[in-house]
C-alpha cells in the first residue's frame, strides 16, 4: 500500500538530518523544491558569511583583504571540499573558475602526461559541455574519440569501457552520475580498467559530489572536476572544484597559464614559472564572494556527513520511485532510473506524453521540478533540504496533473 502524508511525516519526524532544513533559507513558495540537482537552497550561514565578508573583510579592510587570507582561499576551500566530500587529502583540490573550463584545465593536463597515445574514450551521452570539450581537445591535439552509446537507464557499463581501451587511449572521460537518467558508474572498477590499460582516469562528479560518498584517493583517480552549486549547495555560479592526484602534481601542466598558478606571484617575472604544487592549475584572481559561500556550505556538508547524506538519499529516491510507480505509471509516465538504489545518484527522472507541459504544469502549481529535451521529468532530491512531506506533496500535485489532462 501506498505511504500517506502523515506516514511521510512520520519519517520526518525520524530523520536524523532533519534538523539541517533549518540550517537553510527555505520559504512558503514554492510548496516543494525539487530542483536541488541543478541549484541547492541557500545555507543560511552562507548569508552571515558574505555579509561579514563585505562589511569586514571587504568594507574595512580593501585591499589589505588579499594579505589577510584572500589569496589562500582557492586551495584552502579546496581542502575543506576535499575532506567534506571528495574523500581526497590536503593538496589536491582547488576551487576556482568553472566545470567547463576546469575539464579544459584536465584534459589538456592528461594528454601531456600521455604522451603518444591518441585516443580518448568517453560517452556521446554525457552532458554536452564535457562532449564538446572533448571533441575541441582532440581536434586541437590530432586525437581520436572513441564514442560509447550507453543505455539511458542502465549507464556506463565497465564492460563497454574494457571493449573501447587499448594501448592508444590517452584518458577516459566518464561522469560518475549521468545527468539525464541518474544512472551511477562504477567509478573504482572503471578507473582501474584504465589504468589497466595505461591510460588515465578523468571523473566528471557534478551531481554525485555532495550527494555520494566518494573516496578520489582510495580509488586511484588520477584527475576530477565537479561544480559546487548542486548538492554542495554553493549559490548559482559558484567556482567549481579540480582535483589532481598527488602523484601527478610534480608533471601536470594546464593550458591556462595564467597569473595564479605561477611559483611565485608578485616577481612579476618575465616568463611563466608553474608552482610546485596543486595551485599550478590555478589560471585567473580568485572570485572570493564565491568561495566564501562554497566555503560555508562545504561546513554543512561536513557536519551532515557524507554516509547519513547518502542513506537518506537512497530512502528519498526509494520513496519517490515508489510513488511514481503508483500515481504516475498508470498515466504513461515510467521510471527511467535505476530501480536498484546502490546503481543510482540523488535524482529520479520519468518519462512520458506531454512531459514538458507536465512540467509546466508542475511549476505553475509551486511545485518545482526540472526538464530535459525529449521527455524527461528530473525529481532532484537534496537530503540537506529535502523533506519526505515535501516529496509526497510533490507527487501528490503532479498525480493530479496527470489525472485531469
Amino acid at each position: 500500500m501506498t505511504i500517506t502524508l502523515d506516514d511521510a511525516r512520520a519519517l520526518d519526524r525520524d530523520d536524523s538530518l532533519g534538523r539541517f532544513r533549518d540550517e537553510f533559507l527555505i520559504g512558503d513558495d514554492p510548496v516543494a523544491y525539487l530542483d536541488g540537482n541543478s541549484l541547492g537552497r541557500p545555507p543560511l550561514r552562507t548569508l552571515a558569511r558574505v555579509e561579514d565578508l563585505m562589511r569586514r573583510e571587504w568594507g574595512g579592510r580593501l585591499i589589505r583583504g588579499w594579505e589577510d587570507g584572500w589569496l589562500e582561499l582557492p586551495e584552502q576551500v579546496g581542502d575543506r571540499l576535499a575532506a567534506a566530500s571528495l574523500g581526497a587529502a590536503p593538496g589536491q583540490t582547488v576551487v576556482a573558475e568553472s566545470t567547463s573550463v576546469n575539464i579544459f584545465k584536465l584534459l589538456h593536463a592528461a594528454c601531456d602526461l600521455r604522451p603518444g597515445r591518441d585516443e580518448i574514450v568517453a560517452t556521446d551521452t554525457d552532458f554536452p559541455t564535457d562532449r564538446y570539450l572533448v571533441e575541441s581537445v582532440a581536434a586541437a591535439r590530432g586525437m581520436t574519440v572513441r564514442w560509447l552509446s550507453p543505455d539511458l537507464v542502465v549507464g556506463v557499463e565497465p564492460e563497454d569501457v574494457r571493449a573501447a581501451l587499448s594501448e592508444r587511449t590517452a584518458f577516459v572521460l566518464l561522469s560518475h552520475v549521468d545527468y539525464r537518467s541518474g544512472a551511477l558508474a562504477d567509478l573504482p572498477t572503471i578507473t582501474a580498467l584504465a589504468h589497466d590499460a595505461g591510460a588515465l582516469a578523468v571523473w566528471d562528479l557534478c551531481h554525485s559530489a555532495g550527494a555520494v560518498p566518494l573516496a578520489l584517493d582510495a580509488d586511484g583517480v588520477d584527475l576530477a572536476v565537479g561544480c559546487t552549486y548542486k548538492y554542495l549547495n554553493g549559490g548559482p555560479g559558484a567556482p567549481a572544484f579540480l582535483y589532481v592526484a598527488e602523484r601527478h602534481i610534480g608533471a601536470v601542466r594546464q593550458p591556462i597559464t595564467g597569473w595564479w598558478g605561477v611559483a611565485d606571484r608578485f616577481a612579476m617575472g618575465p616568463t611563466y614559472e608553474p608552482a610546485p604544487s596543486i595551485r599550478v592549475m590555478l589560471s585567473g584572481t580568485a572570485y572570493v564572494p564565491g568561495l566564501v559561500a562554497v566555503d560555508a556550505s562545504a561546513e554543512v556538508v561536513a557536519e551532515a556527513g557524507l554516509e547519513a547524506i547518502r542513506a537518506k538519499s537512497v530512502a528519498l529516491t526509494s520513496l519517490c520511485v515508489e510513488l511514481a510507480d503508483a500515481w504516475l505509471e498508470p498515466h504513461g509516465f515510467r521510471v527511467a532510473s535505476p530501480r536498484d538504489p546502490a546503481r543510482r545518484g540523488s535524482h529520479i527522472t520519468v518519462r512520458g506524453p506531454g512531459a514538458r507541459a507536465v512540467a509546466d504544469a508542475m511549476t505553475q502549481a509551486r511545485v518545482i521540478p526540472d526538464y530535459r529535451n525529449p521527455d524527461m521529468i528530473r525529481l532532484g532530491l537534496s537530503p540537506l533540504t529535502t523533506s519526505y512531506a515535501e516529496l509526497w506533496t510533490a507527487l501528490d500535485v503532479t498525480r493530479r496533473i496527470v489525472e485531469e489532462r
